[in-house]
């Protein structure tokens, strides 16, 4: 008989402190101070800054248990603690049974012999993370590189602390994210007993899937508190598989071989469902079933396709045997406490990727391994997951302690999480290789030259030691079907200069942050593609609404003392401003240039997103950063902390259709216009192109039949700029490019000839139309509309927002709530609908 009892009623305190207080688990430290009105609000103004001493304290938590005499009679009673941040000792009535040293493990100790009939305390004390490991780096004797940790904001100087700790990186702020070194108990716990055989962990092995069968294995992991005899039996879909089996004491591996005809494949967004299949298995001894566990997972064979070419090396996914364009973003958490994520956030995320047409994200390795939640609905929705291991933009010990906490600490997650079909790939790092370089001199981000090369070759081999043994093999070993790949960005795993993605090549997955970081034009996203785009980005502001949860009105300047706060990439603001200045028109106060900076980001984002769909197959991924917030800030998301989609996640709504017009003209000579297809099979459509003038005028029209390969990205129309203009004022006409098949309009794009600063506006007057018979209505102008912006007084999304409307073009709009409980996103009429353009934002006299 198996007993299980979560353990709940907590307290905390501060070490020292007599006053015990009421605390949540899971939590943290920072969330149960908070809810027991001890500090403000962490995220409003600049509060992060005064809330620094909380991790320089010891902090403990404790409760108590009320048991029965059943307890004694199990043979093995269990506390297990699914997450512990992070320096902890556990104390089971006052002796010390755990110690833990990793926020990303579980921790399980046998406390039979500690517990009594009646009430037990367990009490567990974390010992603050900076005080644990000061030492460490006092004892190393010199600093690794950490550029994100901001110990001078947590009062340490440069005395940079994070890589010691395994613990999420992101905790010691980055720019993007504040610094907040929580504490706490932050997954469940609970005390588990049993007295029989108990499976302990179910994979289900894919060794090779197929429409025509699944060849698969099924491990089973059983502990024995003696030796027992029986029978494992494997179910699933109305089949059974059967085998003896004779179990010694302890732990131990059972194997079965199966197959499964026909089997309902599992496909990522956008290729077909992802069908899920779901699996039984059972130790059974006289027909009894004695223990037994069920896993539920997709069918499918995921490749990363890495083949020489005339140009390089390949970098795509294959899945079923089907080539991938990866469509998609990076995830951060979603929470700075990541304990306040409900599973409705997490599916609002995973909701609105999917709204925005993408098939992949990537877990970014600077912040947790992500609930398992987060992986569920990427399984139900067809997500991909490219998951990273927790190491980023740093270099890490290489002491034989903390090797070690990185293996248990790798294989704990590949086993727990390597049943979800949406893990497409494993990756060591993010950014480190390339940042360290150290087949290259003057490379990278000059780290090494700070360094003495007896250090740096010490340095290099930790690296490897992490990156190119411990955890290549924890993949072969738990989750061979998935591949694993070092470091993002990479060219490949050479051993030499070849190794580094410090320049653009033709293999590999890129990083490019010449736009942004650089200072380079948008223009340069059209020139700068590699073969997988794993990273680029740009900034923008929340919307008002969201600015004002941590704002008040006399901070509503670019460089006041809460806007900076709430900025963390250093020249971010000024750098918006610089590239505003250089593409918008002026923004007529600061409330404009949060609507401007949207617009602005958006117009980055098409960019690059477009250029590196028309580049198929070259380019064949496309991972912007970042999908998500975990406060609020300025920053390159295209969802704010609160949800709320920015203009950027409109247009990467259409820039990741499955069927896609986009048109070049950057060169300012030549003017192309690319039709990409991610579909399956091929489409024979209608081209219509029109020169336009604001008032909607047509002065020129061409139309044409155009035939779409299945996969396919290819140039359907091309004319001389000059040619198509004929004399008239390039500021003051516009090109209109619509796809049409079977009657329908299937994409439309418009393209101006200079940029928006040169346009000259007029104000609109806009027109609402509801739609009888439903929830949408249809949006009209009276001349040429920019960014049209619609808002209303409920949190939920837009059919399409942030677009620009011609005369004669009505749109009809929809729109739709955000998700309660299961829900995504529920049609409605908007209550109090606004719209406004951005001539109801640029500088009076620019009208």
């Amino acid at each position: 008989m198996k007993l299980q009892l979560k353990l709940d009623n907590w307290q905390f305190r501060a070490c020292g402190d007599e006053q015990w207080l009421p605390a949540a688990v899971p939590g943290t430290v920072h969330t149960d101070l908070l809810c027991n009105e001890l500090i403000p609000s962490p995220f409003y103004g600049k509060n992060e800054h005064e809330l620094q001493w909380i991790d320089k304290k010891d902090w403990e938590y404790r409760t108590v248990l009320q048991l029965g005499g059943e307890w004694q009679q199990r043979a093995v009673a269990e506390l297990v603690f699914k997450g512990l941040d992070t320096y902890a000792d556990v104390y089971v009535n006052d002796v010390h049974a755990l110690s833990a040293d990793n926020m990303f493990r579980a921790w399980t100790v046998d406390v039979k012999e500690l517990l009594r009939a009646g009430e037990n305390e367990i009490r567990v004390r974390f010992r603050s993370a900076v005080h644990e490991d000061l030492p460490k780096l006092e004892q190393l004797g010199y600093a690794l590189p950490a550029p994100n940790d901001q110990s001078a904001l947590g009062g340490l100087g440069e005395q940079q602390i994070s890589v010691f700790a395994r613990k999420a990186p992101y905790h010691y702020g980055w720019d993007w994210g504040p610094r907040f070194l929580t504490s706490g108990i932050w997954r469940e716990a609970v005390l588990e007993g049993r007295d029989q055989v108990a499976i302990t962990d179910l994979y289900i092995r894919q060794n090779a899937v197929n429409p025509e069968e699944a060849r698969l294995t099924v491990l089973v992991e059983a502990d024995a508190p003696s030796a027992w005899n029986g029978l494992l039996r494997v179910s699933c879909g109305g089949r059974e598989w059967t085998q003896s089996v004779s179990l010694q004491q302890g732990k131990q591996r059972l194997e079965l071989e199966i197959v499964l005809d026909q089997p309902r494949l599992w496909w990522c967004n956008g290729l077909g469902k992802p069908e899920l299949t779901a699996f039984r298995a059972e130790l059974l001894k006289a027909g009894e079933a004695a223990a037994q566990a069920e896993v539920t997972t997709g069918l499918r064979e995921i490749k990363l396709i890495r083949e020489p070419d005339d140009r390089g090396a390949s970098f795509y996914f294959e899945l079923n045997g089907v080539r991938v364009f990866a469509k998609g973003s990076n995830h951060i958490p979603n929470d700075s406490f990541s304990t306040e994520v409900t599973e409705e956030r997490y599916r609002h995320e995973i909701a609105s990727a999917v709204a925005s047409n993408m098939n992949m994200l990537r877990v970014w390795g600077g912040g947790i391994y992500e609930e398992e939640t987060f992986y569920r609905l990427c399984d139900e929705y067809g997500l991909l997951v490219w998951q990273d291991f927790m190491f980023a933009c740093s270099m890490y010990p290489g002491d034989e302690p903390f090797l070690e906490n990185v293996r248990e600490e790798a294989v704990y997650n590949i086993r727990r999480l390597r049943n979800h079909p949406c893990i497409a790939l494993w990756c060591g790092n993010n950014e480190m290789d390339s940042a360290w370089s150290h087949y290259e001199d003057n490379k990278g981000w000059g780290w090494k030259e700070k360094f003495s090369r007896e250090i740096r070759e010490k340095l290099w081999k930790d690296y490897e030691a992490v990156f190119h043994r411990i955890l290549p093999e924890a993949v072969a070993s738990c989750h061979p079907d998935v591949d694993y790949w070092a470091s993002s960005p990479m060219r490949a795993l050479t051993h030499d200069m070849n190794q580094h993605a410090t320049r653009m090549a033709g293999e590999g997955d890129v990083h490019y942050w010449g736009v942004w970081h650089g200072s380079e034009p948008f223009e340069n996203y059209n020139i700068k593609v590699g073969r997988f785009m794993s990273e680029y980005g740009f900034q923008s502001f929340p919307e008002l609404k969201s600015v004002l949860s941590y704002a008040e009105e006399n901070d509503m300047e670019l460089e006041s003392e809460v806007m900076l706060a709430h900025q963390k990439n250093g020249r971010g603001n000024l750098l918006i401003k610089e590239y505003m200045d250089i593409y918008l028109p002026r923004p007529k106060d600061f409330k404009s240039f949060l609507y401007m900076s949207q617009l602005l980001q958006a117009e980055a984002m098409r960019i690059a997103i477009e250029s590196h769909r028309r580049n198929k197959p070259y380019c064949m991924g496309t991972l912007y950063w970042q999908m998500n917030d975990c406060w609020p800030v300025a920053s390159w998301a295209g969802m704010d902390y609160y949800g709320r989609w920015k203009a950027l996640q409109y247009t990467v709504r259409k820039s990741y259709q499955e069927l896609l017009l986009s048109i070049d003209g950057s060169d300012g000579e030549n003017l192309q216009i690319h039709a990409v297809s991610d579909r399956q099979e091929g489409l024979e459509g209608e081209l219509r192109v029109r020169l336009q003038d604001f008032s909607g005028a047509v002065l020129q029209e061409w139309s044409q039949p155009v035939a779409l390969a299945a996969d396919s990205a290819s140039i359907v129309f091309a004319a001389n700029i000059a040619g198509l203009l004929e004399g008239r004022e390039p500021r003051r006409v516009l090109l209109t490019a619509a796809l049409l098949a079977d009657g329908q309009q299937l994409d439309l794009k418009h393209h101006y000839f200079v940029s928006a600063k040169e346009i000259p506006l007029a104000r609109p007057a806009v027109k609402v139309e509801e739609v009888q018979g439903s929830a949408a209505f249809t949006v009209s102008t009276d001349v040429l509309a920019r960014g049209v912006y619609l808002t209303a007084d409920e949190d939920g999304i837009f059919s399409d927002n942030f677009f620009d409307l011609l005369p004669g073009e009505a749109k009809t709009v929809e729109f739709f709530l955000s998700g309660k409980g299961e829900q995504d996103f529920t049609p409605a009429a908007p209550k109090g609908l606004e719209i406004s353009t951005m001539a109801d934002y640029v500088d009076e006299s620019l009208l």
